[in-house]
Order: C-alpha cells, then structure tokens, then sequence
C-alpha cells in the first residue's frame, strides 16, 4: 500500500515525471492499491476479532471496487504493451503516437469502462436472494461466492460473467500478444548484444505481469468449472492482488 500509493502521489506532484511511462505506472500502482484498500482492512478485522460479519451492502460494494480494479488493471496492461510497441517499434513516431493527452484519455478510459462493466454484474446480484447459508468460502466478498450461497438461479449471471470475461480478455491478451509479437520482430533487428539484452529487460517485468494477472483470471472467471475447488479458487484469487 506505502509503494503503490507513494509511486501515485510521487509521479502526480514532480511535474517532470508527467510521462506515458510514468503516467501508466501510477494508475497501475493506484489500481494495485485500490484493489487491496477494497478488501484487506476487513480481512484484517476478521484475523484479530472474533466477529467476522459484513453486511450483504457492504460485501456487494467490496466486490464493486475491487472488481473495478481488476478490469481497469487488465485494460491499463494492454494500454502498456501499446506504449512499448510504440516506443521500439516507431521511435521517431512515439512522441505523435503517445502524447501525454492519449496517454490521459486512455487511463481515463480504462477506469471508466471498470466502473460501467461492475455496474453490470452488481446490479444483476440484486436479483438474487441469499437464504442456503449466510458463510462465505473466501477471504473477501468474491463474486461466485455469491452463487454458491444463492437460492435463486444465477445462470444468468454466470452467463454475463462468461460473455464479459471472455470479451475484455481476448481485447486486451491480443492487444498485447499483438504489440509483442511485432517488438520481438524489432528487437530481433537490433545488430548489439546490449541493445537487444536492454530491450528485452524493459519488457520482461510487464510480461510476467500480464502471464500471472490475466492467467489467474481466465482460471476463475472464464473456466470456473474445470475442476477448480473452493480452496483452489482462493489460492488463485491471491495473485491478482
């Protein structure tokens, strides 16, 4: 929380560091916090307390915000691929390609289609009702956990969570395998050991970011079925914090 939230304020207040680069890594450090904020100060009341309640409201928002975390973050990442695509592969044409103007929009943009993709799905809980048991298997207020405790048929809520998961994970795993595949091209083209290394390294950690991220979601929300148990979901459900 100190890190994510000390990048944030450090790029906001050091004029500067008003850049893509800079730019992109504090929004991904303000979702990163954000998406913790949402759930681990309640967490942390149930570790040292001995009543462990929320109320139905309260879990329904915690999902909301966390949730507008996770989808902002995935939208933020394939913004990021499209800057380093930007800056190997066109150099001379960076400047125009990714203006600290697109770079804004885009954040802005990621953001806002989080908050309109969780109005979705926490307005379609409201139409369930929850009478099976009032424990949730988790350690916050994750959204099929809702359904396991639901009288009321959530197919349908399933399906929205299918359609949109399956949606906003192949834009944003193409837009990034895509940019990739033509920075490996151009990396490939660079003639110096050492030109080639420095590139590959300032793509590296993003990589890594995008395999785990977006590999633990398709896991939970794209193919809840396959086999996964209670305990395993929230064993994947602590890397994409």
């Amino acid at each position: 929380m100190m890190g994510n939230i000390g990048l944030a304020v450090l790029v906001w207040m050091y004029s500067h560091l008003h850049t893509p680069m800079y730019i992109f890594l504090s929004s991904l450090a303000f979702a990163n916090a954000w998406a913790s904020s949402s759930k681990t100060p309640k967490m942390l009341v149930n570790f040292l307390t001995k009543n462990k309640i929320i109320s139905l409201l309260g879990c329904f928002a915690q999902f909301y915000f966390f949730g507008v975390s996770a989808t902002a973050e995935c939208f933020l990442l394939a913004a990021m691929a499209y800057y380093r695509y930007a800056a190997i592969c066109n150099p001379l044409l960076y400047p125009v390609r990714m203006s600290n103007g697109l770079c804004s929009q885009l954040v802005i943009a990621s953001y806002t289609l989080g908050f309109l993709h969780l109005m979705i799905h926490v307005g379609l809980l409201f139409r369930l009702t929850f009478c099976r048991t009032n424990i949730i298997h988790h350690f916050y207020c994750e959204i099929l956990s809702f359904f396991r405790i639901s009288c009321t048929d959530p197919s349908l809520n399933s399906l929205v969570i299918f359609i949109f998961s399956v949606s906003i994970q192949s834009f944003t795993l193409m837009t990034t395998l895509v940019s990739y595949m033509y920075i490996l091209l151009a990396i490939l083209r660079i003639k110096s050991a050492q030109g080639r290394s420095k590139a590959f390294s300032t793509c590296s950690a993003h990589q890594f970011s995008v395999s785990l991220f977006s590999g633990m979601l398709l896991i939970i929300y794209v193919f809840p079925g396959s086999g996964v148990t209670n305990n395993q979901d929230i064993m994947y459900s602590c890397f994409t914090q």
